[in-house]
């Protein structure tokens, strides 16, 4: 079969998506493909109920199929039921990854944006997604992708074609022209390189309202818009508002119109209090907040997710990807405030969800911020539960994962030791299964 490859053609490079995905899953192997479905019962030497913050001994999960049918300390043992044996190690849920970029992974160097096709990140874009799920990450929320490939990533992981975690996507980042999630500091010759509505950028309360219905339409889970200017990017400021008022207002409420939660990139202190007041579910980063701020959030409830590790890695490697010194300070600039910040937020209250951005990072160091959230303000375990239960109940996803508890996906992972002493154990899992199916067993 020929694909003829046309920028101004999208049900080309749709195609073109599909049929490299389904060539991964045939060069793609992994346990859970293979594993046939029935019960399984898993004895655990210790278990984190994530729910009331108890380690408890002795316990076996009962799986049936993508589903846990029991949790206790003497379950009896069908005939024929295949045993897993975690007797000296601690199982906990799977983890929950709020906000990464799965079909994007920082390259080389800065202008390797301008090399790649969507061609090159279709192929890339499965093993980042196995990365992830082998570091214990069984669920995702992806911030944001060109071309709607994580909804296409998405589809086939949920038809089991490729392994991956569960995927809520945002299809296209909604940004203002010129803003965060548009090309900025080129030539506007670049601006051919795809048509003008293959992107998120939009003006206006009319625009906006349609770029959430062209990002639902064509499969996103979640609206991610641009609150504030940014870090990665060549805007001059790194938190000034890019929307007003009134279109961040219309960007949530389209969202919640068509059953979709919003939530938005924003470091600046008065862009994040814009967002919280259209009714953000979360607000990313959030470097820049003020007391104010945050009273306001915890007030209506909004998640902060804050990338609070990654800052290292940017300082460190990014300057030697050729990223422009300009984007370098203004990392330096929001890095350890945002830290700060993340400190007070944590001690006034406010609920906190799991996230990383990772995709900055390479994918499957996720766990690597852990010990991060410890070192500014959080326990173990409330570090632990901004990956589980928070999550799940910020991305609406409570009653599915989030625990070991009857009912939900069984969604489990096991390390060795006790990350409530050493947070430090959950960037070294050995054990995951996601709906009942082992995909690393390297105990």
């Amino acid at each position: 079969m020929q694909i003829t490859f046309n920028n101004n053609k999208m049900k080309s490079k749709k195609t073109t998506i599909r049929i490299l995905l389904f060539t991964v899953f045939l060069l793609t192997s992994s346990i859970g493909f293979s594993q046939k479905p029935g019960i399984v019962i898993i004895k655990a030497g210790k278990m984190l109920d994530t729910e009331t913050g108890t380690m408890l001994n002795n316990i076996m999960i009962m799986v049936e199929n993508e589903i846990i049918r029991e949790v206790g300390t003497n379950i009896p043992i069908p005939s024929g039921a295949i045993i897993i044996d975690l007797s000296d190690a601690t199982v906990l849920p799977g983890l929950i990854d709020c906000h990464t970029h799965i079909t994007f992974q920082s390259g080389d160097n800065y202008y390797e944006m301008f090399r790649k096709s969507i061609v090159d990140y279709a192929l890339l874009a499965p093993q980042y997604a196995k990365n992830t799920l082998e570091a214990g990450f069984t669920t995702v929320r992806d911030a944001g992708s060109k071309n709607f490939l994580d909804v296409a990533l998405r589809n086939a992981i949920n038809s089991n074609k490729i392994p991956g975690p569960r995927i809520q996507a945002a299809g296209y980042y909604i940004s203002s022209t010129g803003g965060h999630g548009d090309l900025v500091g080129f030539s506007p010759m670049l601006g051919t390189r795809e048509p003008e509505e293959m992107t998120g950028v939009a003006d206006g309360v009319d625009a906006v309202r349609q770029k959430v219905r062209f990002n639902i339409k064509y499969g996103a889970d979640v609206i991610k818009f641009g609150a504030s200017a940014g870090v990665l990017s060549e805007e001059e400021s790194v938190g000034a508002p890019q929307y007003t008022q009134e279109e961040m207002n219309a960007i949530v409420d389209e969202a919640k119109m068509w059953g979709r939660k919003a939530f938005a990139h924003a470091h600046g202190t008065e862009a994040i209090k814009m967002a919280v007041k259209a009714g953000v579910a979360s607000v990313e980063h959030g470097s820049l907040i003020d007391d104010e701020g945050i009273a306001l959030m915890k007030k209506n409830g909004v998640c902060l997710v804050a990338d609070i590790y990654n800052d290292d890695y940017i300082v460190s490697e990014f300057i030697k990807m050729g990223y422009p010194e300009t984007t370098i300070a203004k990392e330096k600039k929001v890095g350890l405030i945002q830290r700060q910040n993340f400190q007070k937020a944590v001690r006034a209250g406010v609920k906190i969800a799991f996230g990383t951005d990772a995709g900055v990072y390479p994918h499957g160091w996720n766990g690597n911020q852990f010990s991060f959230m410890v070192k500014w303000g959080m326990t173990p375990l409330q570090a632990i539960q901004a990956a589980t239960i928070n999550a799940s109940d910020l991305l609406g996803w409570k009653e599915k994962v989030g625990s070991i508890s009857v009912g939900k996906y069984a969604d489990i992972i096991a390390v060795h030791g006790d990350p409530l002493n050493d947070v430090t154990i959950l960037e070294n899992v050995f054990f995951v299964m996601k709906g009942g199916k082992v995909f690393k067993n390297q105990k």
